[in-house]
């Protein structure tokens, strides 16, 4: 029986579930027990053999590679409790298996040997920036994939970009909230932060939207502050009398042993339970009471929060360019993924010194940026950085200030 016509079957039950209950209402006792929420589990599709669903799952996940094909994974998890576990255990983060298939993998490191190739979308009229998941903008309709879009909101002394899982909702009470960048008053220094940790938010659920109560409306003595990811500074060039950009970013979440031979960066886990919200490519298979947990309350491991201040953050700075005498201008090795000069481009590298005691290749790009056509951007990112942390920081070289141009 082929993948579809499982979920039309489940649909199908789920359906004829329901219009039973409707025409029994008024006929039942008093005594009678309500129909139990976990009816769906009953089914026949909940009732496989581990083994029988294991194989079947691996073989979805080992054969869907890409987007929009990856969403038959996604399905998988939304079937019911048992066939969400096993995704779980099936589906690997992008560190090692190199594919984003969840929300929660826009939060974890990205692949250790190829970067992860992504390019960004800005939109002048409406000041949004959209992050999509594909080679060029010329696969987006075919194989493009949105991760994030972030909208920028200028205040009376810094600039804000408010980062979100979805195009059309950008309120930090939104579900779909996954963190901010804000500037200092200058434009030379950035914080990213991240959405809230599980303990500092409750979620709503209805027919169609997805709600987050603000955690001072849950009890005031909750701080509402959230999460200090990484700081970026940009170095003061008034007229540019120093040459390029000059940039430095500081992750507070990511110790500067994660480069180490054997080690890895704090990773998050668990699986969204909101995956219709997050990943809206299928329609519902059922409509629950029970609560919807958010992206930000839904990692039960490992909370990538501010390091303790024994642990040595880990520091970035971009790759000096050189200087090209035919050409008369600065240049950089951007192996093909850039072809639009622009003060924006930028690389990034790790900075180790020789009492970290780190193996690492000081020349490796970590992160890179630039320009390919009129408000069309490409950013590619590697491990220890995530999606999140990687769009933010380019995010930051779209504020543009004379101080450091």
């Amino acid at each position: 029986m082929s993948f579809k016509s499982i979920f039309r079957d489940r649909r199908e039950s789920r359906d004829g579930m329901g219009s039973m209950s409707k025409r029994g209402v008024g006929m039942d006792s008093p005594n009678q027990d309500p129909p139990s929420t976990d009816a769906s589990q009953q089914s026949r599709w909940a009732n496989l053999p581990p083994e029988l669903l294991f194989d079947v799952i691996r073989r979805i996940e080992a054969s869907e590679i890409a987007w929009p094909a990856r969403k038959h994974v996604v399905a998988c998890a939304s079937v019911c409790r048992s066939w969400r576990q096993i995704t779980k255990e099936v589906v690997k983060t992008p560190e090692e298996s190199g594919r984003v298939t969840f929300p929660i993998s826009l939060k974890q490191p990205g692949p250790r040997d190829t970067p992860m190739q992504c390019f960004i979308k800005r939109d002048r009229a409406t000041s949004t920036y959209s992050l999509y998941l594909g080679l060029s903008p010329a696969l987006l309709g075919e194989n493009g994939k949105l991760l994030f879009a972030a909208r920028k909101i200028r205040r009376t002394t810094s600039v804000e970009f408010v980062i979100s899982l979805v195009s059309d909702d950008f309120s930090r009470t939104s579900s779909a909230y996954i963190g901010k960048l804000r500037s200092n008053f200058l434009g030379t220094k950035f914080t990213i932060y991240d959405s809230p940790a599980a303990q500092h938010s409750s979620i709503l659920s209805t027919s169609r939207s997805f709600r987050r109560i603000h955690p001072r409306q849950v009890s005031p003595r909750v701080p509402a502050s959230n999460n200090h990811v990484a700081t970026i500074s940009y170095e003061l060039n008034i007229l540019r009398t120093r040459g390029p950009r000059r940039m430095q970013c500081t992750m507070h979440s990511i110790p500067i042993t994660s480069l180490r031979e054997g080690q890895t960066a704090p990773t998050r886990t668990g699986v969204v339970t909101s995956l219709e919200q997050s990943f809206s490519l299928l329609p519902p298979i059922r409509k629950s009471k029970e609560p919807v947990v958010s992206f930000s309350s839904s990692m039960n491991l490992c909370q990538p929060t501010e390091l303790q201040s024994s642990a040595e953050p880990l520091v970035l700075k971009n790759k000096a360019p050189r200087w090209h005498d035919q050409l008369q201008c600065w240049c950089l090795n951007f192996r093909g993924r850039v072809t639009v000069a622009s003060v924006k481009n930028f690389q990034l590298v790790a900075v180790v010194e020789p009492s970290h005691q780190v193996t690492f290749d000081h020349e490796k790009v970590i992160l890179q940026f630039g320009k390919i056509g009129k408000d069309i951007f490409t950013m590619d990112y590697r491990y220890p950085l995530s999606a999140f942390q990687a769009f933010a920081i380019c995010l930051s070289s779209f504020d543009t200030k004379p101080v450091w141009e």
